[in-house]
């Protein structure tokens, strides 16, 4: 079993050393913002897991939603984002809804899953920037937590030897060696 300090050096490495500071601290427990937060309601917190469950779902592994991936990143918002980077996280959040509410009437937590899938696309698309840290975010907070760790990665301790032609099976987990 890998610890929390072996998973986020690893994460790092998955992401080319791409973490934020903010995200580095809220994975090391830190809290670095001691100024106001964006309150986060229920409806908001059901929105954010529904999004993040889209972007990893439950195939023959738990989802986003159950790994808690949406608690993880309110806690990281909260803890290490000053107010304004959060408002405008949550606002990100928001423009999906509305987008949701244009295109078919409903909140998103309420469309199928086809049709979330569509909205996550255009916001892909036309909201790159907000995509790709709710993305991250949502990555790192569902491989970093129980599930992610013990039940999608396959963790195969092997020191000593490095096979770089190992085979893979579909559907297999990703292999992490130990060093």
């Amino acid at each position: 079993m890998i610890d929390r300090r072996e998973a986020v050096q690893r994460m790092s490495l998955l992401f080319g050393g791409a973490l934020s500071t903010q995200l580095t601290a809220g994975l090391m427990g830190q809290v670095l913002n001691e100024g106001a937060s964006v309150e986060v309601t229920d409806t908001m917190q059901a929105l954010l897991a529904e999004v993040a469950d889209v972007i990893i779902p439950e195939t023959d592994t738990p989802g986003a939603k159950e790994a808690g991936a949406h608690e993880f990143i309110i806690r990281v918002m909260r803890d290490c984002y000053e107010l304004e980077p959060q408002q405008n996280f949550y606002a990100g959040l928001a423009r999906i809804d509305e987008r949701s509410v244009a295109a078919h009437g409903k909140p998103f937590v309420e469309l199928t899953r086809p049709e979330q899938i569509a909205i996550i696309t255009g916001t892909a698309k036309k909201d790159k920037g907000y995509f790709k840290q709710i993305k991250q975010l949502s990555q790192v907070g569902y491989f970093t937590s129980g599930i992610g760790c013990t039940q999608n990665l396959r963790y195969i301790p092997i020191p000593g030897r490095f096979e770089g032609d190992v085979p893979y099976e579909k559907g297999q987990g990703v292999i992490m060696n130990s060093r």
